[in-house]
């Protein structure tokens, strides 16, 4: 099942509400002492459902979760939809500019940091869940990619997993290899990242970013999976078939 409901987040816009999706296994109300792991998801409104999906097409995660009966809590919350790019400034690690888009100012920060003392918190408190580093995860695609790897790297100690799908490397590169650089980084975190061969067509530079990332996460001696998806593209429905690498990855060892 998915509950869903309204927050606001004041630290970033106020009063404006935005939907929150929990995912629960249905083994969830069958076992009232049964605790869960817990996928934190950046675009929560792509994630289940077609109806709320910006482009029509969700990830589809409900579905698989339910095929699989995958014992795991999904909490996933609506990006922001300002056209004043409230998405690209909230799912911003580093500021950085764009021939499109112009100057976009890093909130980033703020996000993970809302994240992380108010969400988390508020999941622990109102569901089952396992809430140590192991059993935390999160994951995301584009920019919320990005802000995946950002919360594997810079929040180390909260996720101990992370999937970034066709991560916005391109953004800021210098500045994300020099922060996972600089950061402590346990050996123990696992890390999935892919980029679609068809993306790769249209930013090429792209492939170089990978090969610096993946290059200092084996350094760091991360436990990664790095792979370039045949024919994947920059969409929802090429992001929902790679679900099961990213969670057999995640799942290896249970």
């Amino acid at each position: 099942m998915v509950r869903k409901w309204k927050i606001t987040i004041p630290e970033l816009t106020g009063d404006e509400e935005r939907n929150v999706y929990v995912y629960l296994p249905d083994s969830y109300d069958e076992d009232s002492e049964t605790r869960y792991p817990v996928l934190y998801m950046f675009d929560g409104h792509n994630v289940f459902f077609d109806s709320d999906a910006t482009y029509g097409k969700s990830w589809g995660m409900k579905e698989y979760m339910d095929r699989t009966e995958t014992q795991m809590i999904i909490a996933a919350v609506e990006c922001n939809h300002s056209p004043e790019h409230g998405r690209l400034k909230e799912y911003a690690p580093f500021s950085f500019r764009d021939r499109q888009c112009g100057s976009i100012t890093a909130m980033g920060h703020m996000t993970m940091e809302w994240l992380v003392h108010t969400f988390k918190p508020l999941i622990d408190r109102e569901f089952r869940t396992i809430p140590d580093r192991e059993h935390t995860c999160i994951a995301g695609s584009s920019m919320g990619g990005l802000m995946s790897l950002y919360a594997a790297t810079q929040y180390n100690h909260i996720f101990g997993k992370a999937a970034a799908l066709s991560p916005s490397v391109w953004t800021a590169p210098v500045k994300l290899e020099q922060m996972i650089r600089r950061v402590h980084i346990r050996p123990d975190t696992v890390i999935y990242m892919d980029y679609g061969s068809r993306e790769l067509e249209s930013r090429p530079e792209v492939r170089k970013h990978l090969e610096a990332l993946t290059t200092v996460f084996l350094e760091k001696k991360v436990l990664l999976h790095c792979r370039i998806v045949p024919g994947g593209t920059h969409c929802e429905a090429s992001w929902e078939r790679q679900i099961p690498f990213f969670m057999e990855t995640f799942l290896y060892e249970k």
